[in-house]
């Protein structure tokens, strides 16, 4: 089958890249010329575990190409999906120009049917305004389908590859044929490929991801109580995780979420509601809590500094919202970055993947180090703001060396509380009771 994919950030990288890998002809369109040659000469752009091999392999076998020509992108294929970018405005509504620009194009350039597909993540009843855009000018047949992504930062191909579930959005019948073929071969192990109509497919998406918000959100407020209650969050995580009506994924309390998808989507399913009069009273605390639980640390860095920050020196661990990416949208980090420089403390940051984009974004706000160990040089204490693997298990002794005190604030409960308090450090972490210095 040929398809086309409008867009090559994140969403669309991964879709083209995958769909090749089952022996579709991809052609991927974007207006950056840039980007299109760095990919074209098979230089990725992301960083997504398991993506490099895969685009490599289908760019050498011919199956994935590149363009920033719209009409010969989409020429030959018989769907075509829109990844492009749905940014929040001020109110929290997803800005639709570029899905919705690019829909005018295709009205005019199209000879033949085709199956347009929304794999941004839209409010509902975009697939309609898509389906105006595109009709205005078209000439032929077309239909507009949903089918939101569900990928996962940092194992996004996996999710890909071997989906939980498809869901796919339409009322067509030829259009439901092409999609359920292109699909098949992702759901051969039985997981569903789910049909439905656009506007409930549309809204699957924003649902599932504010439901895991929620989630998120729930247990940083069991982690606050059990600060004030002497309880252990861990052991309350544990206890409610193993039953399976709740299940134990999404219930790990830290900094808050990031990234691209919780929160803009949050934002835009409560954005929605009120265009309906409707008060989404949850998601409204939901937002407001994650707010307040990325500065969550910095109360009791102050208190550990007797509420002064001006010239102490930090070291912060992770830059990305999450592992395993070099995301750093809405990321936590950068409220903790902003939130100590601002009191006067300097700080020096390590992350294995994030650095080159932090500093695009802040210049040099802080002092970006080789490895993680260099980074704590002189350093006050260590911050840590992202789960990374190779944070889970340091060489304490470097740490030791490198630290001017022993103290860690930790946004992630990295280490075992009683190990750490028998390494002499001031160790302090979420939900938990903090380990005090023994020296």
């Amino acid at each position: 089958m040929k398809i086309a994919v409008i867009g090559t950030g994140y969403v669309g990288l991964v879709t083209g890249t995958c769909f090749s890998e089952t022996g579709n002809n991809v052609t991927c369109v974007d207006i950056d010329k840039r980007k299109v040659d760095m990919l074209t000469n098979g230089q990725i752009t992301i960083y997504e575990p398991g993506l490099e091999k895969l685009f490599l392999r289908n760019l050498k076998e011919e199956r994935l190409f590149f363009t920033t020509d719209l009409e010969e992108g989409i020429k030959d294929a018989s769907i075509i999906f829109l990844a492009l970018p749905t940014p929040p405005g001020e109110d929290g509504s997803a800005d639709l120009k570029y899905v919705l620009g690019v829909a005018k194009d295709l009205g005019k350039i199209m000879t033949e049917y085709k199956v347009i597909v929304d794999k941004s993540t839209v409010p509902v009843g975009t697939a309609e305004k898509v389906h105006a855009a595109i009709a205005a000018n078209a000439t032929v047949e077309f239909d507009v389908v949903s089918n939101p992504e569900f990928l996962r930062e940092g194992v996004a191909v996996e999710d890909f590859m071997k989906p939980d579930r498809v869901v796919i959005g339409t009322s067509s019948d030829r259009a439901k044929k092409l999609m359920n073929e292109l699909y098949a071969p992702f759901v051969r192990s039985g997981n569903p490929l789910i049909f439905m109509d656009e506007r409930s497919a549309e809204l699957t998406k924003y649902a599932a991801n504010s439901f895991l918000a929620t989630k998120i959100s729930f247990m940083n407020e069991i982690a606050q109580l059990c600060e004030r209650l002497g309880a252990d969050v861990d052991l309350v995580r544990l206890g409610i995780g193993s039953d399976q009506r709740i299940g134990k994924r999404f219930l790990f309390p830290g900094i808050g979420y990031g990234g691209s998808c919780f929160p803009k989507d949050v934002q835009a399913l409560v954005k929605s509601s009120t265009e309906v009069d409707y008060d989404f009273r949850i998601l409204n605390a939901v937002m407001d809590v994650n707010e307040r639980q990325k500065l969550h640390l910095l109360p009791k860095i102050r208190s550990f500094f007797k509420g002064s920050l001006k010239g102490k020196h930090f070291a912060l661990w992770g830059l990305a919202f999450k592992p395993n990416t070099d995301d750093i949208r809405e990321a936590p980090a950068l409220y903790i970055i902003d939130a100590l420089t601002e009191e006067g403390a300097t700080v020096s940051v390590f992350d294995p993947e994030a650095m080159k984009n932090v500093k695009e974004m802040i210049g040099d706000k802080v002092t970006y180090a080789e490895n993680q160990y260099d980074a704590l040089e002189g350093a006050d204490a260590l911050i840590i703001a992202t789960e990374w693997n190779e944070f889970r298990t340091p060489d304490f002794l470097k740490i030791v060396k490198q630290l001017r005190k022993k103290v860690i604030f930790d946004g992630r409960n990295l280490f075992d509380i009683s190990a750490i308090k028998d390494l002499g450090f001031h160790y302090e972490s979420i939900g938990r009771a903090a380990a005090t210095q023994n020296n």
